[in-house]
């Protein structure tokens, strides 16, 4: 028997360069926003605007309104799935994205069992669901309906209950480019006009998620999606897998097809949203995120807007609007020489003029990030 060979190492470099390939942001893509959404899995949605910042920094030709658009037309919705988040997926993963990670889900109702001490969850489904399909429905009110059968239970329990059980989207107008809207639900399969899929076997998804954040291991994906035991899908998988080990030995999986750039390969700067899943989707998130920056990205539960250099976080960012003008401030977390601030400036010219409101003067500032 032929001994076992070593898995070859990738240093950080090698995977910042990969991951930052496959997430379409070593070069910008040409391809449809629609596209895009699919072949990233989602893009994190907790707020309104990230998902338009995260394609403008990816896309070539991107045009808010474009994504804005879609979501009218119904091609994609905004819905709790990866790590219990908001997401704006494709109308096709909201049905079987959302399916594969119940189990997450139903976990997530475990934690609050005990406000929901004899509540029937199976009744609770079918209620909230006709509930919001009456009519698109605020939490507030799935709230209320749900206490009047049953006013013991935790008010906060029922809706993350009603959440959990039913695949529930956010309709529009929230979530539309520059228009506003409370927060309304409905279910995924009212909303989109057609049945969720089965639940699929997670296999294809293992492979998607290599193609999008790979070279990757185990807890790596486990992290991305909030689901456990999947060991057993990626050894499944390994006759069509390359492995690879990190730096410091975790075995990694990825496509044989899929980029592995050089680690010297330029990488430009970009500016990512708050919630980016470049910074979330990773157990080991050193590939982008080095040690002493890890805490420098969130206040409390809320992070920062930030941006790469050479590939890594180096600081954060955030733009202030008025009716007289625009104003960018970019802080970096070192002093860049003339060269990346002039890289700097460049690129946020390109993100003004795609985000920022037609025909407002706008200036670019640098700052510093207090320590």
């Amino acid at each position: 028997m032929a001994p076992k060979t070593t898995p070859p190492v990738l240093s950080v470099r090698a995977l910042n360069r990969a991951t930052l390939a496959r997430q379409l942001l070593l070069s910008r893509a040409t391809m449809a926003p629609d596209e895009a959404v699919s072949h990233l899995l989602g893009l994190q949605a907790q707020n309104t605007k990230p998902p338009y910042y995260a394609l403008a920094a990816r896309l070539a030709d991107f045009r808010p309104e474009d994504l804005s658009t879609l979501m009218e037309e119904r091609a994609v919705a905004r819905i709790v799935t990866l790590r219990s988040t908001l997401h704006t997926h494709t109308a096709a993963d909201v049905l079987t994205l959302r399916p594969l990670v119940q189990g997450a889900r139903d976990r997530e109702v475990r934690i609050f069992r005990k406000g929901l001490d004899g509540v029937d969850l199976d009744r609770l489904a079918t209620l909230a669901r006709r509930f919001v399909e009456e009519r698109p429905r605020t939490p507030k009110e799935i709230r209320e309906a749900l206490l009047a059968e049953w006013p013991d239970a935790d008010p906060q329990a029922l809706t993350v209950a009603a959440r959990c059980r039913l695949p529930l989207v956010q309709v529009t107008p929230r979530g539309l480019w520059r228009r506003g809207g409370q927060v309304c639900l409905t279910t995924a399969e009212h909303w989109l006009g057609r049945p969720a899929e089965p639940v699929p076997a997670p296999d294809d998804t293992v492979l998607r998620y290599l193609a999008a954040f790979g070279p990757a291991s185990v807890k790596d994906m486990q992290t991305w999606c909030g689901l456990t035991r999947l060991r057993e899908t990626f050894e499944r998988l390994c006759p069509r897998l390359l492995a690879f080990r990190d730096e410091q030995g975790v075995e990694l999986f990825d496509l044989p097809d899929a980029p592995r750039p050089d680690g010297e390969t330029p990488a430009p700067p970009r500016f990512l949203p708050e919630f980016d899943n470049l910074l979330l989707s990773h157990a080991d998130r050193s590939r982008v995120v080095a040690a002493e920056h890890k805490v420098r990205t969130w206040k409390g539960n809320q992070p920062y807007r930030v941006f790469l250099l050479d590939g890594f976080l180096a600081g954060l960012w955030r733009i202030e609007e008025t009716e007289q003008r625009t104003t960018m401030t970019i802080e970096p977390f070192g002093v860049p020489n003339r060269t990346r601030r002039a890289e700097l400036t460049e690129e946020a010219e390109r993100m003004l003029a795609i985000m920022a409101p037609a025909g407002v003067p706008h200036t670019i500032a640098f700052g510093t990030v207090a320590r």
